[in-house]
């Protein structure tokens, strides 16, 4: 067969993703605090972009009559008379203690409404302050201790080599090699740095960490120790009965042991982390006025971005600039353009998805989490006539302040359950009632999995056991087996 070159007519459709496209979709799935980086990195990178404030026109009008006014007084005075000078007593500038002045001066300015005195305020210096972290709590101890030369160098060492729960992220023997000393030293220093606030710290495992607290209670030699030196593992699966008989004790004294030893502190170093809360921003509020719910975004915080109008005015052709400066600017122009379009369009959406959530759950937000309705994505992108990708974009990491509390958007789509009346409960009302069930329970006599599907059915649920086990680990809650309560 021989080949040959010709030219031929082809039509076909094809899905093109543009960059504008792009771009808007990734808006669209963006959390509110990382919507905000976004625009931050625009506005640094776009000049044509710009924050724009509102009445602005007015603000500038208002300073400049008072900023004439302030003129005009200051040249003439009240009914023309001359203004002069006022001369102050500077003989008694030097009876002012300026140092308590200043410590005592409020940066926040005096107010007229203010009925507290300056001198009663505390200087600002005292009102800074940092959390303590374990490293700085147990330095200061060192400090205080009697170690000194080579074995503060190496109880620094062990200090810096705690993890947030206070253990010790290495051996001894990795210590004494790189600090070029023997493991018998470095372990008589650990042991004096365990000896260390809080109780139990710088411990190589959890039975180390509980037998320090021990020791420094004073109970050496007691059942306690006993337990958790020979039994720990018995402790863990709560097989009292099995220890008991093997130290031929009591049962009561058992589980006063391990009441004792439940009270131990697992993470001495918790108490002193330095992790930051971070707190979520709802992206939108559902308020309920009257009889009726209201859906409003939240703009805090937003930039209101705008054109920059000397950009603008060079376009128009009112500055003058050359052809590849206006190639440049008209780039940067559509750019802009599109991402303001492109956050409209976002907040738009979110809007209206949150708005059609309100209309299928309003049982939810009148009743509870009880009253939740098995909901799919399909359901909402057909109220709102768009696909269910964009609706799945628009419920991903946004958040929604209502009046049973905040909740995330993803959290009203829920599978359903189906009940003994032939009807369906959403999934996360079934994790709530199994969360009510198992707090109310006894917890000598827990239930089983079985026996929290007979008391669903008794409620109208249809549940298998399976179901309920895995909504039982999705909630963090034990089997009845490590829920049982024997002190």
């Amino acid at each position: 067969m021989a080949l040959e070159i010709r030219q031929q007519l082809k039509l076909s459709q094809q899905l093109v993703m543009t960059p504008q496209l792009q771009q808007a979709i990734k808006l669209l799935q963006l959390s509110r605090m990382e919507l905000l980086d976004v625009v931050r990195a625009e506005l640094e990178e776009n000049p044509v972009l710009e924050e724009g404030q509102e009445n602005v026109a007015e603000e500038q009008a208002e300073l400049g009559e008072i900023a004439s006014e302030i003129e005009v007084s200051g040249a003439t005075g009240d009914g023309g008379e001359e203004i002069h000078e006022v001369a102050g007593d500077r003989e008694s500038f030097g009876d002012i203690d300026w140092h308590t002045y200043l410590e005592s001066y409020s940066l926040g300015g005096t107010t007229a409404d203010n009925s507290e005195d300056d001198d009663d305020r505390p200087s600002y210096e005292n009102l800074l302050t940092r959390k303590a972290s374990l490293n700085d709590h147990l330095l200061w101890q060192l400090k205080l201790s009697a170690l000194e030369g080579r074995d503060r160098l190496i109880a620094e060492e062990l200090i810096g080599n705690l993890d947030d729960d206070g253990y010790l992220q290495v051996t001894v023997e990795e210590i004494a090699i790189q600090l070029e000393s023997s493991s018998e030293r470095v372990e008589r220093v650990l042991r004096t740095v365990q000896e260390f606030d809080p109780p139990g710290v710088a411990a190589r495992s959890l039975q180390e960490c509980l037998l320090r607290q021990v020791e420094q209670l004073g109970m050496q030699g007691t059942l306690v120790e006993t337990l958790l030196c020979r039994h720990v593992e018995d402790l863990e699966n709560r097989r009292y009965p099995q220890i008991a008989r093997a130290l031929q004790v009591s049962l009561d004294d058992v589980l006063a042991a391990a009441k004792l030893i439940s009270g131990l502190d697992p993470r001495p170093g918790s108490q002193y982390s330095q992790e930051e809360i971070h707190y979520i921003i709802p992206d939108i509020f559902v308020y309920k006025i009257s009889d009726e719910y209201v859906v409003m975004l939240n703009d805090e915080g937003l930039p209101n971005l705008r054109i920059n109008s000397f950009y603008r005015n060079a376009l128009s052709g009112a500055v003058p600039i050359d052809a590849k400066a206006g190639e440049y600017i008209q780039e940067k122009l559509r750019g802009a353009l599109w991402l303001i379009k492109s956050i409209h369009q976002r907040q738009r959406t979110i809007y209206k998805v949150t708005k059609s959530i309100v209309k299928f759950q309003r049982d939810f937000f009148d009743r509870g989490v009880e009253y939740l309705k098995p909901l799919v994505l399909r359901d909402v992108a057909e109220d709102i006539e768009m696909h269910e990708s964009t609706v799945s974009r628009v419920t991903t990491n946004k958040y929604v302040q209502t009046p049973q509390g905040l909740f995330e958007l993803k959290y009203f789509f829920n599978s359903g359950i189906n009940t003994t009346e032939g009807d369906s409960v959403a999934s996360e009302s079934v994790k709530s009632k199994i969360r009510d069930i198992i707090a109310a329970e006894n917890p000598r006599k827990p239930h089983s999995d079985q026996k929290i599907v007979e008391l669903l059915r008794r409620q109208g649920i249809d549940i298998a056991r399976r179901t309920v086990t895995k909504y039982r680990e999705m909630l963090n809650l034990g089997s009845s087996t490590q829920r049982r309560r024997l002190f």
